[in-house]
């Protein structure tokens, strides 16, 4: 069934306005929202070692914004997505008042979302909290058992469809005021400390074997803010200062009780 709905929505896609049935098209738009709600596909994906990034679904997305209208939603809002639909009678997550869920995202069992915002085609994993003010951007994939903490910014991406979004793997902790952004992944069970900004041409560099990374925070890294020398200037960068160890999740790992 999916394999069918993704060739129709690359042909809607590929197709100029006029050339296909619009209430088909939103027919099948529909079909995906529906699928990204219940987990049963999503943007990104980690196969065989490697993450790849679905992009009929980004364009089912991309398409929704074409054909359908703007209406009236709720929180005095007028757009032409609408919000996630809580399931009051078979609560799988805590969703507190004032957080905003986008239609099309995913939320899994036993996750918190604090009064915050998550875009589109977003995945939040088992077990994640995701803090007071925080956001996740379009498409984003935070993993289970994570922290995503308050006034964080997890980025995203809708356009171009090719382009990955910012991966949060499983077990990390993103501290206060971070920014993940421009696709970045960050590899299971790492931590980012409070005030780390990392885009797609930020430097990270190991403190103890000097390696340095763009793009990727390798897996169980600790990465605190810090700056390079260059060309006379203070360049800012992350800094891996260690592996994380048992020390650092007792620090910063999720509180259980919280998600009973």
């Amino acid at each position: 069934m999916v394999k069918k709905l993704q060739r129709k929505i690359e042909k809607f896609f590929d197709c100029q306005a006029g050339e296909f049935d619009s209430d088909e098209a939103i027919g099948c738009i529909d079909e995906v929202f529906e699928l990204l709600n219940t987990g049963e596909i999503r943007v990104t994906e980690k196969i065989g070692g490697t993450w790849i990034v679905n992009t009929w679904i980004k364009k089912a997305i991309l398409l929704a914004f074409k054909l359908k209208r703007s209406r009236k939603l709720e929180f005095d809002s007028y757009d032409k997505i609408g919000l996630l639909k809580f399931d009051y009678d078979n609560p799988r997550y805590r969703k507190v008042p004032n957080s905003v869920i986008r239609d099309g995202v995913y939320i899994g069992n036993e996750a918190v979302v604090m009064p915050s915002y998550i875009n589109v085609g977003a995945y939040i994993g088992d077990n994640t909290m995701i803090d007071i003010n925080a956001t996740i951007g379009s498409c984003a994939y935070v993993g289970k058992n994570c922290h995503i903490s308050a006034n964080s910014c997890i980025g995203g991406v809708l356009e171009p469809a090719v382009a990955t979004p910012v991966i949060i793997e499983d077990n990390c902790f993103i501290g206060v005021h971070s920014s993940i952004l421009e696709g970045v992944i960050v590899e299971a069970n790492s931590v980012i400390a409070a005030g780390v900004n990392i885009t797609a041409s930020t430097k990270i560099i190991d403190r103890e074997t000097g390696e340095r990374f763009q793009g990727i925070v390798p897996e169980g890294s600790v990465v605190v803010p810090g700056c390079y020398q260059s060309n006379d200037l203070g360049i800012a960068c992350g800094v891996i200062i260690k592996k994380s160890d048992h020390l650092t999740r007792s620090k910063s790992n999720i509180n259980i009780q919280l998600r009973s």
